[in-house]
């Protein structure tokens, strides 16, 4: 039999978790700003995006029958990337656990379809950490989905590096996933907060992980990056080229391009070319699909955009399920 293909970025909805935060000043202060990042009309659309996918996010039967549409035998499922940093302790506690716990029940309905990823505290790293071997160990998930800051704390801080540790030890996937983009107000027009600037945010978060010492320190951290990773993968040469002249520059023990085949990209770039560019610059073996599955800034063809790019048919396989499966499988606790 072929490999299965493998789909690596598709959202639940956890309507309890919502619930949750619902009233509070935390969630106030965070939709205010989600206004300030966007325009009206993109406000309104957001708003009608998500009632229109309210059955895809949420039911299995509808996300099983578009699987089958698209071609895709097994999807990693994680949360919307609404992580709510800013909750204290308790209510972090709570959020976190209900989250789990929605991911782990929808996967369940499917379990040789659907893969699950949870999500974790960050800004609270010690219970970050219980909370990770618990959704591993107990919940049967195969990692975490993580911003791209923690409210306004990067994730290369030291203070993460527990948690990182953890998941070393798990052999547990960390999939860094933008939400919203810290440029505010001057990408608000014409939706360049997510075309734009969410491709920023993980060129940012990454390249501190990767200046800052954190993949020197974590070799076998499994860190997938949503959406090809961002501009990094393409411009990695001027970053190598600081590094040789900058002392400043000289975080990482290796020039930072290095670092691309150390990390999992997902193929969420959108044109051949872009896919044979990345596959260049990082690795065959370091791509998996992602359609950002049910949003419209994901794809619904990611097998013949696969296709498109003309790869060679090892490189093909890779990209289409074998990666994948070897980051889940590898990670799996029993």
């Amino acid at each position: 039999m072929s490999t299965p293909v493998v789909d690596f970025h598709g959202h639940l909805a956890v309507p309890a978790a919502d619930a949750l935060v619902a009233g509070t000043p935390g969630l106030a202060a965070e939709l205010a700003a989600e206004q300030r990042a966007h325009s009206p009309a993109s406000l309104t659309a957001n708003r009608a995006q998500l009632q229109r996918l309210s059955g895809k996010l949420t039911e299995v039967a509808e996300r099983l029958t578009d699987l089958d549409a698209m071609g895709v035998d097994i999807q990693v499922v994680g949360p919307m990337p609404m992580h709510h940093y800013w909750a204290e302790p308790d209510l972090a506690v709570r959020l976190a656990r209900t989250v789990n716990e929605a991911v782990a029940a929808h996967c369940a309905q499917a379990p040789e379809r659907l893969y699950g990823l949870g999500t974790v505290p960050l800004q609270h790293p010690d219970l970050a950490v219980a909370l990770l071997d618990e959704a591993i160990t107990e919940y049967g998930l195969y990692g975490i989905s993580v911003s791209t800051t923690v409210d306004s704390r990067e994730l290369a801080d030291p203070a993460h590096d527990e948690v990182w540790r953890k998941a070393e030890e798990l052999g547990a996937v960390v999939f860094v996933h933008p939400w919203a983009c810290s440029l505010g107000e001057r990408l608000a027009t014409h939706y360049l907060g997510n075309t734009v600037g969410q491709p920023v945010e993980t060129t940012v978060a990454l390249s501190h992980l990767i200046f800052t010492g954190v993949l020197d320190r974590f070799p076998r951290l499994k860190l997938v990056a949503a959406h090809g990773g961002g501009y990094l993968p393409t411009y990695a040469g001027r970053s190598d080229h600081a590094w040789h002249v900058r002392p400043d520059a000289r975080g990482c023990a290796e020039p930072p391009s290095t670092y691309l085949r150390r990390m999992w990209f997902d193929a969420l770039v959108y044109t051949p070319r872009a896919l044979r560019r990345l596959v260049e610059e990082v690795g065959a073996d370091r791509v998996v699909l992602g359609t950002d599955y049910p949003f419209d800034m994901g794809v619904d063809d990611p097998v013949a955009r696969l296709d498109a790019a003309g790869l060679s048919p090892a490189d093909r396989g890779a990209i289409a399920g074998e990666n994948a499966l070897g980051l889940l499988l590898k990670g799996q606790i029993r």
